[in-house]
C-alpha cells in the first residue's frame, strides 16, 4: 500500500467523499456505450462511472479550461496564439486496466463543450518491432523501459504539443504482437491527448547526445491505476484464461499456441509470464512511478475503485 511520506503529498478521499465532487455533473453514458470501452474481465459499471470518473472529468475540465484561459490572456498580450492540447498520462501495470480507464475518460470528456476533440494513443505503438527486439536479443524484455522507441515517442509528443497538423502514432497489433506495417494513428490538432502506457511516468534511456529524456515532461495532468500486487496477479491469470477462449485461438495471433492448454495448464503458464516478466517490470521500472502522479485511482476487487489520491 502507500507509505506515510508519500500520503503527506496527497488529499485522500474514500469513495463516497471523491463522488460527491461530481457536483452534480449528469451521467450521459449509457450502458450500450459502456460496454464498448469495458476491458477484458472488467465489470465497471455505470454506477462506478458516476462515482469516479464523473469527478475525474470534472476535475480535468477545469484544469483545461483554466490553461485555455491563461492561453487567452498570453495571446492577447503577444497579439496572436496558438493552439496548444492538454496532455493527460495514464500509467501502471499490466492488467491494472489503464485501458479501460483511458477509454471511458476519454468518452465523458468528450462530452464537455470546451474541449470537444479528445484523442487517445497508447505507448505500445512505440515498442520496437519484433523483428528489432529480437536483433537486439530483448524480445523477452517487451515492455520494459529498452524496449520502446523513446525517441519516435518524443518527436511525436513534441509535434503534437507544438500543433502541428496530421501527426502520425504508430499502431500495435495485440493480435501479432507486432507493429503492424504501414498503418498509423492520425493525431490532428485535439483539445485534449490521453497517453496511456506502462512507460508514461518512467525516464527514459539517455540519447545519442547523452540526455535522458521523460515523456512525462510533456504531460499536463497525470494518473497512475494502482492495485495490490496479489490482485494484479489474480487479473493477470483471469484474462489469460478469457485470451485462451478467445483472442488466443486465432490462427493469427502471437499466442495460438496457449489456445490449447487446459484450465491447469493455463493457469500455470500465465502465473509463470507474470512472475517472470510483468512482476519483475512492475517492480524495478513501474510501481516506483506511482509517486511521480497526480492523481492516483486505487482499486479493490472486481475492479471497484476504492480510494483516490490527489497531490497537493
Amino acid at each position: 500500500m502507500f507509505e506515510e511520506q508519500q500520503l503527506r503529498s496527497y488529499l485522500t478521499f474514500d469513495r463516497p467523499s471523491w463522488s460527491r465532487l461530481r457536483n452534480s455533473v449528469p451521467l450521459t453514458l449509457t450502458e450500450g456505450e459502456l460496454q464498448g470501452l469495458r476491458g477484458i474481465n472488467e465489470a465497471i459499471s455505470l454506477e462506478e462511472v458516476r462515482d469516479t470518473y464523473l469527478p475525474l472529468s470534472r476535475l480535468v475540465n477545469l484544469y483545461v479550461k483554466s490553461r485555455q484561459d491563461r492561453r487567452k490572456v498570453t495571446g492577447e498580450f503577444l497579439g496572436h496564439s496558438h493552439k496548444i492540447p492538454f496532455f493527460i498520462g495514464i500509467a501502471g501495470s499490466v492488467a491494472v486496466g489503464k485501458s479501460t480507464t483511458a477509454r471511458i475518460l476519454q468518452a465523458l470528456l468528450d462530452r464537455w463543450s470546451e474541449h470537444p476533440k479528445v484523442a487517445l494513443v497508447t505507448t505500445d505503438g512505440f515498442l520496437y518491432p519484433n523483428a528489432e527486439l529480437k536483433k537486439r536479443d530483448i524480445m523477452h524484455r517487451k515492455g520494459f523501459p529498452e524496449s520502446y522507441d523513446v525517441r519516435t515517442l518524443i518527436k511525436f509528443m513534441a509535434d503534437v504539443k507544438a500543433g502541428q497538423r496530421q501527426v502520425k502514432a504508430p499502431v500495435y497489433s495485440h493480435v501479432t504482437y507486432d507493429i503492424m506495417p504501414n498503418q498509423h494513428r492520425v493525431v490532428d490538432q485535439p483539445d485534449i491527448l490521453i497517453l496511456e502506457g506502462l512507460n508514461v511516468l518512467q525516464a527514459n534511456p539517455t540519447d545519442d547526445a547523452g540526455v535522458r529524456r521523460f515523456v512525462s515532461d510533456y504531460l499536463d495532468f497525470s494518473i497512475y491505476v494502482d492495485a495490490e500486487i496479489e490482485q494484479l496477479e489474480q487479473w493477470y491469470i483471469q484474462r489469460f484464461l478469457t485470451f485462451r477462449k478467445g483472442a488466443f485461438s486465432d490462427p493469427n495471433s502471437y499466442f495460438n499456441h496457449y489456445a490449447n492448454l487446459n484450465d491447469e495448464e493455463a493457469v500455470r503458464v500465465a502465473r509463470e509470464i507474470w512472475r517472470s516478466i510483468n512482476l519483475v517490470n512492475l517492480k524495478d521500472n513501474i510501481l516506483h512511478t506511482r509517486n511521480k502522479a497526480d492523481l492516483i485511482l486505487h482499486k479493490g476487487a472486481s475492479h471497484r475503485m476504492e480510494q483516490v489520491l490527489l497531490r497537493h
